[in-house]
Protein backbone atom coordinates (compact mmCIF):
# COMPACT_ATOMS: atom_id res chain seq x y z
CA UNK A 1 0.00 0.00 0.00
CA UNK A 2 2.87 2.32 0.80
CA UNK A 3 4.33 1.64 -2.59
CA UNK A 4 1.01 2.40 -4.19
CA UNK A 5 0.69 5.78 -2.41
CA UNK A 6 4.26 6.57 -3.34
CA UNK A 7 3.50 5.72 -6.94
CA UNK A 8 0.49 8.09 -6.92
CA UNK A 9 2.50 10.92 -5.49
CA UNK A 10 5.22 10.48 -7.97
CA UNK A 11 2.65 10.32 -10.76
CA UNK A 12 1.21 13.77 -9.86
CA UNK A 13 4.64 15.25 -9.60
CA UNK A 14 5.50 14.10 -13.07
CA UNK A 15 2.05 14.81 -14.60
CA UNK A 16 0.51 17.97 -12.96
CA UNK A 17 -1.77 18.52 -15.94
CA UNK A 18 -3.07 14.92 -16.04
CA UNK A 19 -6.90 14.93 -16.08
CA UNK A 20 -9.07 13.12 -13.44
CA UNK A 21 -10.51 10.66 -15.91
CA UNK A 22 -7.24 9.60 -17.24
CA UNK A 23 -5.95 9.56 -13.71
CA UNK A 24 -8.67 7.28 -12.62
CA UNK A 25 -7.99 5.02 -15.55
CA UNK A 26 -4.33 5.01 -14.76
CA UNK A 27 -5.10 4.44 -11.13
CA UNK A 28 -7.33 1.50 -12.00
CA UNK A 29 -4.58 0.05 -14.13
CA UNK A 30 -2.13 0.40 -11.31
CA UNK A 31 -4.54 -1.33 -8.92
CA UNK A 32 -4.86 -4.20 -11.30
CA UNK A 33 -1.12 -4.45 -11.60
CA UNK A 34 -0.77 -4.22 -7.87
CA UNK A 35 -3.41 -6.90 -7.37
CA UNK A 36 -1.70 -9.11 -9.90
CA UNK A 37 1.59 -8.51 -8.16
CA UNK A 38 0.04 -9.40 -4.83
CA UNK A 39 -1.41 -12.56 -6.29
CA UNK A 40 1.95 -13.45 -7.72
CA UNK A 41 3.61 -12.79 -4.39
CA UNK A 42 0.99 -14.83 -2.52
CA UNK A 43 1.19 -17.61 -5.09
CA UNK A 44 4.98 -17.59 -4.98
CA UNK A 45 4.91 -17.61 -1.20
CA UNK A 46 2.36 -20.47 -1.14
CA UNK A 47 4.27 -22.35 -3.78
CA UNK A 48 7.47 -21.86 -1.83
CA UNK A 49 5.76 -23.15 1.30
CA UNK A 50 4.25 -26.09 -0.56
CA UNK A 51 7.60 -26.87 -2.17
CA UNK A 52 9.24 -26.90 1.26
CA UNK A 53 6.47 -29.10 2.59
CA UNK A 54 6.88 -31.37 -0.42
CA UNK A 55 10.63 -31.65 0.22
CA UNK A 56 9.91 -32.48 3.84
CA UNK A 57 7.35 -35.07 2.75
CA UNK A 58 9.85 -36.44 0.23
CA UNK A 59 12.45 -36.69 2.99
CA UNK A 60 9.91 -38.42 5.23
CA UNK A 61 8.90 -40.74 2.43
CA UNK A 62 12.55 -41.48 1.62
CA UNK A 63 13.14 -42.23 5.30
CA UNK A 64 10.05 -44.44 5.39
CA UNK A 65 11.15 -46.04 2.12
CA UNK A 66 14.56 -46.74 3.64
CA UNK A 67 12.91 -48.30 6.67
CA UNK A 68 10.61 -50.32 4.46
CA UNK A 69 13.57 -51.43 2.34
CA UNK A 70 15.45 -52.44 5.49
CA UNK A 71 12.40 -54.34 6.67
CA UNK A 72 12.09 -55.89 3.22
CA UNK A 73 15.73 -56.98 3.29
CA UNK A 74 15.25 -58.38 6.78
CA UNK A 75 12.11 -60.15 5.62
CA UNK A 76 13.97 -61.52 2.60
CA UNK A 77 16.78 -62.73 4.88
CA UNK A 78 14.23 -64.33 7.20
CA UNK A 79 12.45 -65.91 4.23
CA UNK A 80 15.76 -67.17 2.85
CA UNK A 81 16.70 -68.58 6.26
CA UNK A 82 13.25 -70.10 6.63
CA UNK A 83 13.47 -71.64 3.17
CA UNK A 84 16.92 -73.04 3.97
CA UNK A 85 15.59 -74.51 7.20
CA UNK A 86 12.56 -75.88 5.37
CA UNK A 87 14.83 -77.47 2.75
CA UNK A 88 17.05 -78.89 5.49
CA UNK A 89 13.98 -80.23 7.31
CA UNK A 90 12.65 -81.68 4.08
CA UNK A 91 16.00 -83.34 3.39
CA UNK A 92 16.09 -84.64 6.95
CA UNK A 93 12.50 -85.79 6.63
CA UNK A 94 13.34 -87.65 3.43
CA UNK A 95 16.32 -89.23 5.20
CA UNK A 96 14.13 -90.18 8.15
CA UNK A 97 11.51 -91.66 5.83
CA UNK A 98 14.19 -93.67 4.06
CA UNK A 99 15.68 -94.76 7.37
CA UNK A 100 12.21 -95.66 8.63
CA UNK A 101 11.50 -97.66 5.49
CA UNK A 102 14.86 -99.43 5.83
CA UNK A 103 14.15 -100.09 9.51
CA UNK A 104 10.71 -101.49 8.72
CA UNK A 105 12.25 -103.66 6.01
CA UNK A 106 14.94 -104.85 8.39
CA UNK A 107 12.34 -105.51 11.07
CA UNK A 108 10.31 -107.49 8.56
CA UNK A 109 13.41 -109.43 7.51
CA UNK A 110 14.36 -109.95 11.15
CA UNK A 111 10.84 -111.11 11.95
CA UNK A 112 10.91 -113.51 9.03
CA UNK A 113 14.39 -114.71 9.99
CA UNK A 114 13.31 -115.04 13.61
CA UNK A 115 10.28 -117.03 12.51
CA UNK A 116 12.46 -119.30 10.37
CA UNK A 117 14.98 -119.64 13.18
CA UNK A 118 12.17 -120.47 15.58
CA UNK A 119 10.88 -123.08 13.15
CA UNK A 120 14.40 -124.45 12.73
CA UNK A 121 14.87 -124.53 16.50
CA UNK A 122 11.56 -126.33 16.92
CA UNK A 123 12.54 -128.81 14.22
CA UNK A 124 15.94 -129.27 15.81
CA UNK A 125 14.38 -129.77 19.24
CA UNK A 126 11.92 -132.26 17.77
CA UNK A 127 14.80 -134.07 16.03
CA UNK A 128 16.82 -134.07 19.26
CA UNK A 129 13.81 -135.40 21.13
CA UNK A 130 13.47 -138.20 18.58
CA UNK A 131 17.19 -138.95 18.80
CA UNK A 132 17.01 -138.94 22.58
CA UNK A 133 14.11 -141.34 22.46
CA UNK A 134 16.00 -143.54 20.01
CA UNK A 135 19.07 -143.53 22.25
CA UNK A 136 16.87 -144.22 25.24
CA UNK A 137 15.33 -147.19 23.43
CA UNK A 138 18.76 -148.47 22.43
CA UNK A 139 20.03 -147.96 25.98
CA UNK A 140 17.01 -149.83 27.29
CA UNK A 141 17.68 -152.64 24.83
CA UNK A 142 21.35 -152.79 25.85
CA UNK A 143 20.43 -152.67 29.52
CA UNK A 144 17.88 -155.37 28.86
CA UNK A 145 20.61 -157.42 27.16
CA UNK A 146 22.94 -156.98 30.13
CA UNK A 147 20.23 -157.91 32.59
CA UNK A 148 19.36 -160.86 30.36
CA UNK A 149 22.95 -162.13 30.67
CA UNK A 150 22.72 -161.98 34.45
CA UNK A 151 19.35 -163.72 34.46
CA UNK A 152 20.69 -166.30 32.00
CA UNK A 153 23.72 -167.03 34.15
CA UNK A 154 21.44 -167.54 37.13
CA UNK A 155 19.18 -169.83 35.09
CA UNK A 156 22.17 -171.89 33.87
CA UNK A 157 23.36 -172.47 37.41
CA UNK A 158 19.82 -173.46 38.42
CA UNK A 159 19.55 -175.88 35.50
CA UNK A 160 23.08 -177.24 35.25
CA UNK A 161 24.21 -176.81 38.85
CA UNK A 162 26.68 -174.56 40.60
CA UNK A 163 29.58 -176.41 38.97
CA UNK A 164 28.51 -175.43 35.45
CA UNK A 165 31.50 -174.00 33.61
CA UNK A 166 29.84 -170.70 32.64
CA UNK A 167 31.30 -167.24 32.25
CA UNK A 168 30.05 -163.87 30.96
CA UNK A 169 32.09 -162.23 28.20
CA UNK A 170 31.05 -159.20 26.12
CA UNK A 171 27.39 -159.64 26.92
CA UNK A 172 27.34 -163.37 26.17
CA UNK A 173 27.34 -166.38 28.49
CA UNK A 174 30.05 -168.88 27.54
CA UNK A 175 29.67 -172.58 28.39
CA UNK A 176 32.68 -174.83 27.89
CA UNK A 177 33.03 -178.64 27.84
CA UNK A 178 35.99 -180.90 27.05
CA UNK A 179 35.99 -183.27 24.07
CA UNK A 180 36.58 -186.29 26.24
CA UNK A 181 33.43 -185.65 28.28
CA UNK A 182 31.36 -184.89 25.17
CA UNK A 183 32.68 -187.59 22.81
CA UNK A 184 34.87 -189.87 24.95
CA UNK A 185 38.00 -188.85 23.02
CA UNK A 186 39.56 -185.96 21.07
CA UNK A 187 38.42 -187.41 17.75
CA UNK A 188 35.06 -188.96 18.72
CA UNK A 189 31.91 -187.97 16.80
CA UNK A 190 29.24 -189.62 18.99
CA UNK A 191 27.97 -187.95 22.12
CA UNK A 192 28.45 -189.70 25.44
CA UNK A 193 25.65 -189.85 27.99
CA UNK A 194 27.28 -187.00 29.85
CA UNK A 195 27.57 -185.12 26.56
CA UNK A 196 23.88 -185.70 25.73
CA UNK A 197 22.90 -184.46 29.19
CA UNK A 198 24.99 -181.35 28.75
CA UNK A 199 23.47 -180.61 25.32
CA UNK A 200 19.96 -181.20 26.73
CA UNK A 201 20.55 -178.79 29.61
CA UNK A 202 21.93 -176.11 27.31
CA UNK A 203 18.96 -176.55 24.95
CA UNK A 204 16.56 -176.20 27.88
CA UNK A 205 18.15 -172.92 28.87
CA UNK A 206 18.06 -171.69 25.26
CA UNK A 207 14.37 -172.61 24.83
CA UNK A 208 13.57 -170.65 28.00
CA UNK A 209 15.28 -167.61 26.52
CA UNK A 210 13.77 -166.99 23.05
CA UNK A 211 15.78 -163.80 22.59
CA UNK A 212 19.08 -165.68 22.58
CA UNK A 213 21.07 -167.48 19.90
CA UNK A 214 23.69 -170.23 20.26
CA UNK A 215 27.17 -170.20 18.71
CA UNK A 216 28.75 -173.69 18.79
CA UNK A 217 32.48 -173.15 18.41
CA UNK A 218 35.09 -175.87 18.15
CA UNK A 219 38.54 -175.21 19.64
CA UNK A 220 41.54 -177.00 18.14
CA UNK A 221 45.26 -176.93 18.93
CA UNK A 222 46.54 -179.33 16.25
CA UNK A 223 45.32 -177.51 13.19
CA UNK A 224 43.01 -180.37 12.18
CA UNK A 225 39.89 -178.19 11.95
CA UNK A 226 37.88 -180.72 9.94
CA UNK A 227 37.27 -183.08 12.84
CA UNK A 228 36.65 -180.16 15.16
CA UNK A 229 34.04 -178.79 12.75
CA UNK A 230 32.32 -182.21 12.58
CA UNK A 231 32.19 -182.39 16.38
CA UNK A 232 30.61 -178.91 16.56
CA UNK A 233 28.13 -180.00 13.90
CA UNK A 234 27.11 -183.09 15.95
CA UNK A 235 26.26 -180.88 18.92
CA UNK A 236 24.32 -178.36 16.79
CA UNK A 237 22.42 -181.14 15.04
CA UNK A 238 21.41 -182.73 18.35
CA UNK A 239 20.15 -179.35 19.61
CA UNK A 240 18.00 -178.88 16.49
CA UNK A 241 16.73 -182.41 15.85
CA UNK A 242 16.47 -183.76 19.37
CA UNK A 243 15.60 -180.69 21.46
CA UNK A 244 13.71 -178.53 18.92
CA UNK A 245 16.00 -175.50 18.79
CA UNK A 246 15.18 -173.46 15.63
CA UNK A 247 17.84 -173.88 13.00
CA UNK A 248 18.33 -170.11 12.58
CA UNK A 249 19.22 -169.81 16.27
CA UNK A 250 22.23 -172.13 16.02
CA UNK A 251 25.53 -171.31 14.30
CA UNK A 252 28.75 -173.30 13.93
CA UNK A 253 32.38 -172.17 13.79
CA UNK A 254 35.90 -173.41 14.58
CA UNK A 255 39.11 -171.65 15.54
CA UNK A 256 42.51 -172.18 17.02
CA UNK A 257 42.02 -172.74 20.72
CA UNK A 258 45.39 -171.22 21.70
CA UNK A 259 46.43 -174.18 23.86
CA UNK A 260 42.78 -174.99 24.62
CA UNK A 261 40.77 -177.80 23.11
CA UNK A 262 37.06 -178.52 23.39
CA UNK A 263 33.65 -177.08 22.59
CA UNK A 264 32.67 -173.53 23.54
CA UNK A 265 28.97 -172.78 23.36
CA UNK A 266 28.12 -169.08 23.45
CA UNK A 267 24.61 -168.02 24.40
CA UNK A 268 24.27 -164.43 23.26
CA UNK A 269 21.56 -161.92 22.45
CA UNK A 270 20.08 -162.01 18.98
CA UNK A 271 22.24 -159.14 17.69
CA UNK A 272 20.69 -159.29 14.26
CA UNK A 273 17.23 -159.00 15.75
CA UNK A 274 18.54 -156.29 18.09
CA UNK A 275 19.89 -154.18 15.21
CA UNK A 276 16.82 -154.86 13.07
CA UNK A 277 14.59 -153.65 15.90
CA UNK A 278 16.81 -150.60 16.49
CA UNK A 279 16.78 -149.80 12.78
CA UNK A 280 13.00 -150.20 12.65
CA UNK A 281 12.60 -147.90 15.67
CA UNK A 282 14.86 -145.29 14.06
CA UNK A 283 12.84 -145.35 10.85
CA UNK A 284 9.52 -145.09 12.67
CA UNK A 285 10.74 -142.00 14.57
CA UNK A 286 11.99 -140.08 11.53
Amino acid sequence: MTVFIWEVREFWKKHPNFGPIRFNQHLLLMKKQLLLLLCLIVTATGFSQKKSELFEQIDDLETQLGDVQQQLLEAKRNISSTNAKAEALETENVGLRDANATLLKNLSSFSELSKKNSENVNKTLAALERKEKQLSNISDMIASSDSTSIVLLTRIKQTMGENANANVSEGAVILSMSLSKLFGSDTGLELTDEGKTWVAQVSKVLLASPGLTAQVEGLNITGEFGITYDQATVIAKDMVTTHGIPLEKVAISVKDGNFKEGISLSLQPDYKGFYDKAKSDLKSMQ
